[in-house]
């Protein structure tokens, strides 16, 4: 794994034109470019705020706690974080299948062709850190929310879903080319996880439900839900997971990419066989 990653930095610049193209490509022959990468996390967040921010907002405050005076802002963060997640995996998904003249020409790692593909996520979701401060100053004016120290927690929780979407990418790319039902068992995995992840609720109210002990454990299990939490502690330092789910975090999402790096140089004759 090692000399892979020197292989892939020593090809850092074939990454960095491959991410330029998919964005220029993405967005080509479209008015509005990448602004597509804001609209449609916002108006998803429209739509929950009006369901549970206004229809029931009773209910949802109860188990909002601090962030209860700012749920857009609550709302705004968890989103933001799960497009550049959701995206990721789905496009990275077929960046084997979907460039095989490129990457059988090509003299890179093939490693860069899934991770471009997190990368230019990435891309976008930094794009929609403007916007997402400026709410935040707004609330911070008013009053509603406290910022401080819990500021760090953004490259933390960056660096740690970074971690994850790159082995999750590296796996189903490669799993892909050879089973390409994967690509279609991902699309109910996702819609699984938006809801089974604290994007649009708080941890605790998971936590404090009645569901049985050990599913609240497998619900834990999850790295999603650590990196969320920790996007949420950004303006909320009630938010910020305890050790014990830090830790399965960090732990769980190291274990993916080592597992999808090994699995890639595993599958990868069989892969350039296929393609």
């Amino acid at each position: 794994m090692t000399s892979g990653v020197a292989a892939l930095w020593s090809h850092r610049n074939s990454l960095r034109i491959l991410v330029r193209r998919d964005l220029a490509v993405k967005y080509q022959q479209s008015v509005l470019g990448y602004f597509w990468s804001l609209i449609e996390p916002l108006g998803m967040g429209a739509i929950y705020w009006f369901v549970f921010g206004v229809l029931y907002s009773r209910d949802t405050g109860r188990h909002l706690g601090e962030a209860a005076g700012s749920y857009p802002l609550f709302l705004i963060t968890g989103i933001f974080a799960w497009m550049w997640a959701s995206s990721a995996l789905s496009e990275a998904t077929n960046a084997l299948t979907g460039q095989s003249r490129l990457i059988t020409t090509m003299n890179v790692p093939r490693q860069v062709f899934p991770i471009g593909r997190v990368t230019g996520r990435f891309a976008e979701y930094a794009a929609g850190l403007p916007i997402l401060i400026a709410i935040a100053v707004i609330y911070a004016a008013r009053g509603r929310i406290h910022p401080g120290w819990s500021l760090l927690a953004l490259p933390l929780a960056v660096a740690v879903q970074a971690v994850l979407l790159v082995g999750l990418a590296l796996l189903l790319s490669a799993w892909n080319v050879l089973m390409r039902d994967v690509e279609r068992f991902l699309r109910l995995i996702i819609r699984v996880l938006f809801y089974a992840t604290p994007i649009i609720y708080p941890l605790s109210l998971v936590r404090e439900s009645g569901l049985p002990g050990w599913l609240k454990v497998v619900y834990e299990l999850n790295p999603l839900v650590g990196i969320f939490q920790l996007h949420h502690a950004i303006w909320y330092p009630d938010e910020f997971p305890d050790a014990r789910l830090l830790v399965t975090t960090v732990v769980g999402s190291v274990l993916v990419l080592a597992a999808g790096w090994w699995s890639f140089r595993r599958l990868e004759p069989a892969v350039l066989k296929e393609l």
